[in-house]
């Protein structure tokens, strides 16, 4: 045997002996405690893979040592928590103990039952012996009740035959062994505790016999885009058995319409560059031992962005003219809003606590005065800022006589008035504001910006107070300044201790960047350019230092070169839309690329049809590129920050398609995320049935979802120089601002969804020369669905009653002309009845059919018929305008295969008549870590009302069986 192979191999104890008993091998093995002798060569970092190939010798006197053979296998798994890595278990580590994960580990997410892991290789393999190494040191780990080995016959997995060990012993590695097998795929199936995860540091599969000769295992990376003039960040991978470099690598195109550049082409991390605009496939390829391997991946090379952004319109007060956004409007603000405002009163919460008191108590903090302790999660204070922009917000909008909303204004006025000093008072005197930080006790969280407390969300809540400040100056007109005078406090506080030559720091959770971006273009809106400037930068540094850390978080790549959504969900959406802010700023080439990569990315291959994101996989967060199962996590706050990452990009691209997008989520994603009557909320939003209560252990959307859907304005339109961006159809009276050197005010009359008609009045203060431009819907928002029949364009355009020219831009209809007061533009757009399908690619779609109509995906519940669970006929299918039913819809009707009735209703409205206790909690039997790396933090007990507990039959559903 070779001394290359010698490094790898080792010999398996013949005989019986106790797993948990085992000693280590001989030095020469790899239980040898020389890390760099016992592990695979994965060909990253900085080495150039040598030309040549290095041989193998074969001495025929020895049999040949076992082999782990678990090194060049594909891995895959059933479900995985975030902040671990199923790649981790094949690395050929030797931990020390049970929670060494210094190597990383893979953990499934608590409460989530049987699981398993997969190895896959190229070419078949034989064995009859694994270890597995039990990790112990994840949220809730605790070691599995069992635990077996199956191999792939060809059809199916086969339990191993004569399996003895399956030991359950921490700090070892559990030896099993059994008849030996040739397979191509291995599978671990395990049994976690109640209510625990169950977690892996290293599973070693052992060879039989002849070992055989593998190709390279090489993965090329990520599909991508770069902007053009940019380069993209080439992060190849290549292994190999032997622990030396034994193959040959080269990158080259395989396709494209230009030529491609590699800055080293015989290294697997590399850059290159593109000569011109258009889809790249390029390819890495590796040889070793005579057979050699390759892997491809796509690049988009893109044109860089326009030169200016489209400017934000900023939601002053307005009024809603339309059934439906009038309906969930006056829910939200009469009914929801004051409901988020009592539970922030609250002082005997036992679930999802921590509101104003906090603050009163932070307050008498500073002022030495006797005080209480910090209630609830480390970023508690967050509802309460939200609950503040919310109210704000709800206060713009226009009652038009209506007495209810007119209560509940004169409930915001009121409540306004009493909590903005409160706040104010828990503000430190250098302008810092966490009540979790202020009531803290010094020994567990001795200092601001520690990385030790990386994880305790001090720019997650400092960004939502600084976000709540814009609203509020917009509703007095500037005419009250306190919060926004706070905010810029609190902004300076941070430019003076972070950044170059200061503090380097970033935030466990994203929200602090975009709100530094976003209130930085405030202030240079209201006080001139430059006033706001430093914010940005802040923001810049911010994103920049995020380095070093797990995909949980987004910290394990330098932020231009992440190419993938991965990790929690919510984290990511507000740092890609961060982010995008970033590159819209700077137009840092590096930010463009990844952004576009990562939006690529996310809404081809992570996106569900409903235009959420989550798919719980990870905790709270993605999976792997097409894992969309139907109980997605798809929280609510992830959908608001998704529409901002979507409005971000249509500011800084003037495409239409990103709006169409974030118009998707709306209706779909987040505006049935509160209930019909405005008392229940969800906190997550899955395709399958939905949880409804009152309140939840986490409770960081209930201010979130109307925050971001009172905020018609901004999202409804955008605006540059020379004219106005009309992105969503709303019946509104809104004033955009400035366009063209006056003053413009948009009315729109339209009874959209249910309707494509729609009459939009231009007002100008002056008569002006400027552009209209109208998004033109493309339901073909992801490559990952197929509807049928295609619907796009405009049925019809007129400006004062006559047909008019308009070309069509970037997803816009757009009409130039001197626009006077009272000029009215009629326009169509085309609704039908769709089928949609899935992506082959998607396991849990396969088979299915999901309806639409116009933006709306729609939803069936067993309320209007007796089952969901049949085959939908090939019947055509009708849209029909239903006002007896979830307050007005228009409802699709067709036939099961049985030739019953079925009724199909908007996904928005969908879970709405089952009942819900007034005090039922969210989340209570979750088992999900809501504040992962917080330190210094107190969490109740359960003790609330918890769940609703529907039982286990389906009530509603978006995907239907095909015949």
């Amino acid at each position: 045997m070779s001394s290359t192979r010698g490094r790898i191999l080792a010999s398996i104890h013949s005989g019986q002996s106790n797993p948990a008993e085992e000693t280590p091998a001989p030095a020469t093995g790899p239980f040898n405690g020389t890390v760099d002798r016992r592990r695979f060569l994965a060909t990253t970092g900085g080495a150039s893979l040598a030309a040549g190939l290095v041989s193998r010798t074969v001495l025929a006197a020895n049999p040949p040592s076992p082999a782990n053979l678990a090194v060049m296998a594909r891995t895959s798994w059933s479900n995985r928590s975030s902040g671990t890595r199923l790649a981790a278990i094949n690395t050929n580590a030797a931990p020390t103990n049970s929670k060494d994960d210094t190597e990383g580990a893979f953990a499934t997410e608590p409460e989530s039952g049987p699981a398993w892991v997969e190895y896959a290789w190229d070419v078949p393999v034989r064995t009859d012996a694994v270890d597995v190494y039990w990790w112990l040191g994840g949220w809730k780990g605790a070691l599995p009740t069992g635990w077996r080995v199956s191999a792939w016959d060809g059809k199916r997995f086969v339990p191993v035959r004569n399996a003895r060990g399956l030991g359950l012993a921490p700090n070892a590695h559990n030896r099993t062994t059994f008849d030996p097998v040739t397979t191509t795929r291995l599978r671990l199936d395990i049994d976690p505790a109640a209510k625990a995860s169950v977690g892996v540091l290293q599973w070693r599969v052992w060879s039989h016999g002849a070992v055989p000769v593998f190709p390279p295992l090489v993965t090329a990376g990520q599909d991508r885009a770069v902007v053009l003039g940019g380069q993209t960040y080439l992060g190849g991978r290549v292994r190999t058995l032997d622990a030396t470099p034994a193959a040959a690598a080269l990158w080259h195109k395989v396709s494209g319409p230009g030529a491609v550049s590699f800055a080293d082409a015989t290294r697997v991390d590399t850059t290159a560059r593109f000569s011109a605009p258009g889809e790249y496939v390029l390819q890495l390829s590796a040889k070793a031992d005579g057979k050699s391997a390759q892997s491809t991946l796509k690049v988009r090379a893109e044109t860089p962005p326009p030169d200016e952004r489209l400017d934000v319109v900023y939601t002053t007060p307005y009024a809603i003219d339309s059934p439906l956004w009038s309906a969930r409007a006056k829910a939200l603000i009469t009914t929801w809003i004051p409901h988020c405002v009592d539970y922030c009163e609250r002082t005997d919460l036992k679930i999802g606590q921590g509101g104003l008191d906090n603050f009163i108590e932070a307050g008498k903090a500073l002022r030495g005065e006797p005080h209480g302790v910090h209630k609830g999660y480390v970023f508690s204070n967050a509802w309460v800022h939200q609950t503040v922009e919310s109210m704000c917000i709800a206060l713009m909008v226009d009652p038009q006589g209506d007495p209810e909303i007119i209560a509940a204004h004169d409930l915001m006025r009121r409540k306004l008035g009493e909590w903005i000093p409160i706040i104010l008072a828990a503000q430190e005197p250098d302008g810092y504001l966490q009540t979790a930080y202020t009531l803290a006790d010094r020994a567990k969280w001795p200092a601001r910006w520690s990385p030790e407390q990386r994880g305790n969300h001090e720019g997650y809540v400092a960004g939502y107070f600084i976000e709540s400040a814009i609203n509020h100056y917009t509703l007095t007109g500037g005419k009250d300044l306190r919060l926004y005078n706070a905010a810029k406090k609190l902004a300076d506080c941070w430019v003076a201790n972070i950044g170059p030559g200061k503090k380097e720091w970033f935030d466990g959770h994203q929200e602090m960047e975009q709100a530094l971006v976003r209130f930085g273009r405030f202030v240079n809106d209201m006080e001139g350019r430059g006033h706001g400037d430093a914010y940005i930068r802040l923001a810049r540094f911010l994103l920049d230092s995020r380095r070093g850390g797990s995909e949980y978080d987004q910290s394990h790549l330098p932020p231009g070169r992440q190419y993938e959504a991965v990790g929690h969900a919510v984290r990511a959406v507000y740092f890609y839309s961060g982010m995008a802010d970033i590159a819209a700023e700077t137009r840092d080439i590096d930010y463009q690329s990844a952004v576009l990569s990562l939006w690529d990315n996310m809404v081809n291959k992570k996106y569900y049809v409903t235009g959420g994101v989550g798919s719980g996989d990870t905790a709270e967060g993605f999976g792997e590129n097409y894992a969309l199962r139907n109980d997605a996590y798809c929280e609510s706050c992830s959908s608001c920050g998704l529409i901002f990452f979507q409005y971000k990009l249509n500011l800084a691209y003037h495409d239409a398609k990103y709006a169409d997008l974030y118009e998707e989520t709306m209706y779909n994603a987040l505006l049935g995320s509160t209930a019909l009557d405005g008392k229940t909320f969800c906190y997550t939003n899955p395709l399958v049935d939905t949880e409804r209560t009152a309140w939840h252990v986490c409770p960081c959307c209930v201010g979130n979802i109307p925050r971001t859907l009172l905020m018609v304005p901004t999202w409804a339109y955008a605006k540059d120089k020379a004219g106005v961006n009309v992105n969503l159809f709303i019946g509104s009276r809104v004033n955009v601002g400035d366009v063209a050197g006056t003053r413009v005010e948009m009315v729109q009359k339209t009874n959209y969804p249910w309707d494509g008609a729609v009459s939009l009045t231009v007002n100008p203060a002056q008569t002006t020369p400027f552009a209209v431009r109208i998004r033109v819907p493309d339901r073909a928002t992801s490559a990952l669905y197929t509807a049928v029949p295609p619907v796009r364009g405009l049925v019809s355009l007129t400006v004062n009653g006559q047909p008019v020219q308009y070309r069509l831009e970037k997803g816009y209809a757009v009409v130039e002309r001197e626009w006077a007061a009272g000029d009215r533009v009629d326009f169509v757009l085309p609704l039908a009845v769709q089928r949609v399908t899935g992506d082959d690619k998607v396991e849990a779609t396969r088979g299915k059919v999901a309806l639409r109509y116009g933006p709306l995906v729609y939803n069936v519940e067993k309320a209007d018929q007796p089952t969901i669970d049949a085959p939908l006929s090939t019947a055509p299918l009708t849209a029909e305008w239903r006002p007896d039913l979830l307050g007005g819809v228009v409802a699709i009707k067709g036939r099961w295969q049985d030739g019953t009735p079925l009724l199909a209703i908007p996904n928005y409205a969908r879970m709405n008549r089952l009942p819900v206790r007034a005090d039922a909690v969210g989340g209570t039997n979750s088992g999900i870590n809501y504040a992962l790396g917080a330190q210094g933090q107190v969490i109740a007990d359960a003790g609330a009302p918890g769940d609703e507990d529907f039982g286990r039959a389906r009530h509603s559903q978006v995907w239907i069986s095909m015949v």
